[in-house]
């Protein structure tokens, strides 16, 4: 899994305030698009399970 914690110094601070001003819901449905898209380029295909949960936490949604 390739993750990176981003400054906020290094990012554009208008892109970062939209997506925080998103839903909740919105977010998750970009991050798995981006992970499924990721993943299929990478591999060839999306894997029916995901081996291991780095972080789980519960949304009030």
């Amino acid at each position: 899994m390739v993750v990176n914690k981003v400054k906020m110094e290094d990012e554009d601070e208008l892109d970062v305030l939209f997506w925080l001003n998103q839903p909740i819901s919105e977010r998750l449905k970009t991050v798995v698009s981006l992970r499924k898209h990721y993943f299929t380029w990478l591999n060839g295909s999306f894997p029916e399970n995901i081996a291991k949960v780095v972080n789980r936490r519960k949304f009030n949604v």
